[in-house]
Order: C-alpha cells, then structure tokens, then sequence
C-alpha cells in the first residue's frame, strides 16, 4: 500500500535534484545548501533529496522560491518547472494573480467510501494505516478532514467519476442549510453516500445533481447519519 507514497517521494526528489541542477548546485553539497537554508539537519535535507521524505508543505513554496521555480510544480509536477515561463500566461490575460493556488497546510489523505461511512473522523482511523492517496492542501476541510474518490454519475455534471472531494466531518448539523453538498451514512448500507441536501419543515431529503438521474428525491429516514460537509473539488486534467 506504501508503493505509490514511495513514487511519490521519488519524484519529488527527482525535479528538487532538476531544480537545483538549474541552479548549478553540485550534487554532493545539495544536503548542506539546503539544511543552512532552512534551518535543518543535513540528515533530514539528504531525505528529500534521496526520496525518503517531503518536506512540510509549508515548506514547498519557500524552497520554490529559494531555488526559483514554480511551487506547484516543486510539490506535484504540475505545470512549468521555470517560473518564466509564466510570464506568457500572464501576458494573455488568462489567469488571475489574486486567485493563484497557495500550498500551505498539511495534505488530506484520501479514504473509501466503505471507510467514510464508518469513520466520523480521521482521528477514529486505527494508528498505523497507510493512505495510497494525498490531495492538496485545503483549509476548509479542517484538522479531521479528508478526501473521497467521486464513483458514478449521480452528481454529474459539476463531479464527474474520478473527481477528488475534500471532506469536513467537524461541522456542526444545525448550520446546514438546503443546497449543501453532503456524505450522508444509512443503516444497512455498506458505503456512504454523496448528494445535495434539501431541508424542508417535514424533514431533510437528498437529492442529486445529475437531472437524468433516476432517484429524484431520497428521504433522510430514522438511521441516516450526515457524516461530512463537502468543501472542494480536485480535478487532475
């Protein structure tokens, strides 16, 4: 279950050993450079660099930075490892500067959803379990927070299958309010559910996205438990 953490790791190492040869840093001093910069041991630096461990996240874009280049592509691969080559993005007028993606924060691990509807918070996952997936950083899913991987079409169009949802499961149910998009556990119901909450004076109901789908209305019986606040959507494109 650790296999695609350690690809992770190694590639991560892989473009800092790209940025910092662009930077014209020999090999056998990258350890030192970088422990002097950032205030840690050669031991930790030699991680990062030999793929054994990634840096706090709070850390990315201060290495970018340092080693001038583009943090989303220092953290994912992403994009342009040249912050240069930005400038043209910029000069066509297709991108924001205010709403550029911050990496700060610690990743949300990724659960299924046999798991999301047994778990209320990372907190009652056992010590020891490994994740096979991290998203990005986000804030709004709070210290209890985690990620799903979006099954069928029932919330199509705005989630698609594969989409990544980050879920806040430390939310208070009395602040709910109708058009909220919620994971929702039923009793006998071996995994949980994704849908648009609907709260009238008779009840909370369910209902989907997808305006060809089937189930119009799902009513939220005695047993049905809200388990998670849906607060954002990663789409790898």
């Amino acid at each position: 279950m650790t296999i695609k953490t350690d690809r992770i790791k190694e590639e991560f190492a892989k473009r800092l050993h790209d940025a910092m040869d662009k930077k014209g840093y020999p090999v056998r001093g990258r350890a030192r450079v970088l422990s002097k910069e950032f205030y840690i041991s050669d031991k930790g630096a030699g991680k990062w660099l030999n793929g054994d461990a990634i840096p706090e996240t709070s850390k990315i874009p201060l290495i970018a930075k340092f080693l001038k280049v583009n943090s989303e592509w220092l953290l994912s691969g992403s994009g342009d490892m040249d912050i240069s080559n930005n400038i043209k993005n910029i000069m066509d007028n297709n991108i924001d500067l205010k709403e550029k993606l911050q990496f700060y924060g610690k990743l949300i691990p990724v659960i299924s959803w046999v798991a999301a509807g047994s778990w209320t918070s990372i907190d009652s996952i056992p010590v020891g379990t490994q994740f096979d997936e991290w998203l990005p950083p986000n804030p709004k899913c709070g210290k209890n927070g985690y990620g799903l991987v979006v099954k069928g079409e029932s919330m199509s169009p705005k989630f698609e299958p594969n989409d990544r949802i980050y879920i806040n499961p430390d939310f208070q149910v009395s602040d709910l309010k109708t058009g909220d998009l919620v994971i929702v556990s039923c009793e006998g119901e071996k995994e949980a559910t994704f849908k648009k909450l609907v709260i009238e004076t008779d009840g909370m109901y369910l209902e989907p996205l997808n305006p060809k789908w089937h189930e119009k209305i799902i009513e939220l019986h005695e047993g049905c438990k809200l388990i998670g606040k849906v607060v954002g959507l990663y789409r790898e494109v």
